[in-house]
C-alpha cells in the first residue's frame, strides 16, 4: 500500500481523539500533517468547536494559520490536553526516535507539556529496537559545535552534519542538527540521561517514556496500541 495513504490514514484516525474545548499539541511533519488537516476539517463542518492548537514548529504553525485553526502559545496555554504527532521510530516500549523533520526541540517541549500524547506512524516505523532503522538528531549550538560532535563519536555514534544543500540544516531556533547514528541502542533511557548532561546540547531525538497511544497504518488495517 502506498506510504502517503497510510500516514493519512493514521492522521486522520489520531484526529478521532480530539475534543470540543481542548488545548492541542500540533505535530510537525509528513504524517502529523494529515491529523492538522482532518482537525481544519471538523472544525469548519462545527463537528469540532472552541478548540485551541499550539504548533510544533514554524511549519506547522504556517500550515494551521493557512487552514483557519486557532493558534495560541505555551505561554498562554502551559497545559496541553492532547498532542498528535508523528515519528521516525517507535519501540516496544513506546519510547520513539524524532527530529527527521528538525523539529526536535519544540516537539519536545510540547509533549513535555501534554497529558496525552498520540504518535501517528506507518507500520514501517516500527522496530525490536531504536536505533534499528534511524539515527539519533542531536540538536546543538553552532559555538563549539566540534567539540559536540568530538563528544558523540567518543559515545560510540556515527555523526553527520545535517545539511540543506550548501549550508548546515538550521533548526527554527537558529541551531545546527548532528544525525547520530548509535547502532542498536540498548538503553534509550541512559543515552538520553549522558546528553541531557552535555553543555551544548540542546535537544536529542529521544523521546522516552512520553508517548501514551500509538497509532500505526498498515496493510492490515489501523492498530491502536495502548501504553499499559
Amino acid at each position: 500500500m502506498n506510504t502517503q495513504i497510510l500516514k493519512q490514514q493514521a492522521g486522520e484516525t489520531a484526529a478521532q481523539f480530539v475534543e470540543s474545548g481542548m488545548v492541542i499539541g500540533l505535530g510537525t511533519g509528513s504524517t502529523a500533517i494529515f491529523a492538522t488537516r482532518r482537525i481544519a476539517q471538523l472544525l469548519h463542518s462545527g463537528e469540532l468547536c472552541d478548540i485551541i492548537a499550539i504548533p510544533t514548529s514554524l511549519a506547522t504553525e504556517a500550515d494551521a494559520r493557512e487552514l483557519g485553526i486557532p493558534l495560541s502559545t505555551l505561554e498562554r496555554h502551559p497545559r496541553i490536553d492532547l498532542t498528535i504527532d508523528g515519528a521516525d521510530e517507535v519501540d516496544p516500549d513506546f519510547n520513539v526516535i524524532k527530529g527527521g523533520g528538525g523539529a526536535l526541540l519544540r516537539e519536545k517541549i510540547v509533549a513535555q507539556a501534554t497529558e496525552r500524547l498520540v504518535i501517528v506512524v506507518d507500520a514501517s516505523k516500527l522496530s525490536q529496537q531504536l536505533g534499528t532503522n534511524w539515527a539519533v538528531p542531536v540538536e546543538v549550538f553552532p559555538f563549539g559545535w566540534h567539540s559536540q560532535a568530538a563528544f558523540l563519536r567518543d559515545l560510540g555514534a556515527g555523526v553527520v552534519l545535517r545539511d540543506s544543500g550548501e549550508d548546515p540544516f538550521q533548526t527554527d531556533q537558529g541551531n545546527i542538527i548532528l544525525d547520530c547514528n548509535f547502532g542498536l541502542i540498548a538503553d534509550p533511557a541512559r543515552l538520553s540521561q549522558t546528553l541531557n548532561a552535555r553543555a551544548g546540547i540542546a535537544e536529542h531525538g529521544l523521546f522516552i517514556g512520553m508517548a501514551r497511544d500509538v497509532i500505526v497504518a498498515g496493510a492490515e488495517g489501523i492498530r491502536h496500541l495502548r501504553k499499559a
